[in-house]
Formats: structure tokens, sequence, C-alpha cells
């Protein structure tokens, strides 16, 4: 074999793995909701400025959420949440690491919808326990979008809830997460 055969045999072949290279992706504008229907009133907080990483390839997943960034539709409430709840000054960020487990079952490079079965590690006010949902990712030119929800108690990660306001507000807290994530670039 010549010299100009090898070199195009091996420039082939490091054209082909990094076509098979595992693809990253990111998003720094997440979006997580959480929905409380207790019998005194519902309470509703977003966070668009979840970010969120994604390994195509062994299916890692984390996400990390600024406590702070929660919206509420009143100004108490965000006070409350963030000084009495989940002690967002002791407390800043919840996280989430974790797997899709059939990750092997989505195509990145093939537009459509896929059921992902996720499974990790949450960790909200100095707690962490385990955490199973099924979402979607939705492939598409430029991007992966991935959507779940899941429930967890509040007593799980050691939020307390006031007594004069206890039996009235809800003691499951339900998530809602939408993101769009972005290849990585190089």
């Amino acid at each position: 074999m010549n010299l100009k055969r090898i070199l195009i045999v091996t420039a082939g072949i490091l054209f082909l793995s990094l076509g098979v290279q595992a693809q990253r992706y990111i998003t720094k504008s997440g979006k997580i909701t959480f929905y409380s229907d207790g019998p005194l009133e519902k309470i509703e907080a977003v966070n668009n400025k979840v970010n969120a990483a994604l390994d195509s390839q062994n299916g890692m997943f984390v996400f990390k959420v600024l406590m702070k960034s929660f919206v509420f539709e009143k100004a108490l409430m965000q006070e409350h949440f963030n000084e009495n709840y989940v002690e967002s000054d002791k407390y800043p960020v919840a996280t989430f690491k974790g797997k899709v487990s059939n990750i092997n079952e989505v195509d990145c490079a093939t537009p459509g919808t896929y059921k992902v079965d996720v499974s990790g590690q949450l960790s909200i006010h100095g707690q962490t326990h385990p955490v199973q949902t099924t979402g979607t990712f939705t492939v598409y030119e430029g991007g992966v979008k991935g959507n779940s929800q899941f429930t967890i108690k509040l007593a799980d990660y050691d939020i307390e809830i006031p007594s004069i306001v206890a039996g009235k507000i809800a003691e499951e807290i339900l998530i809602t997460v939408n993101i769009d994530l972005k290849p990585l670039k190089k």
C-alpha cells in the first residue's frame, strides 16, 4: 500500500469515527415549574434559568437549578419559599444527576419523538433521593427537546410546612420539566 492510499484510508477512518463520537447537548434556559394544589391555595412557580446537559452516547443527564430563580405570582409566596421553606441562602442550588436508561433507543440524528426512561439522584434542601420517571425527547434539526413530570414529597427533602398552614398546603409537589438542548460546540 502506498503512502497516499494509507493517508486516504486513515482520513476516512478518522472522519467516520468523528461521526459516531458522542454528541453532548446543553441549555442554560431550561424551564422547570412546580405546582401544589392544597386546600388553602394553589402554589405555582416557574424557573426559566435551568442548566442541563445530556451525553447522547452514554445517557448521562444533569440539571442545576438556582432556587432563587423560581418566580411566583405573589411576591410574598416567593419570599416565604426562599426564606422559610427551601432556605435558598443556605441551599442555593438543586441538582439532578442521572441517566436516560434507554438512550440507545433515541436517534439524535433522526427527527422524531422518543419515549425515555430517566433515573437518578435529586438533591434539594441538602437532601438527596432517587427519582425515576418517564418523559419524551423530541429530536429536531438543531437540537433535542425534553419533557417530563414527576412528584416529590416535601418531607423527603426536609422541607417543613409551618404548623399554622399544615393541612392547608399540599405535601406533594408536581414538577414539570421542559428543556430545549442544543449541541455543544467544540
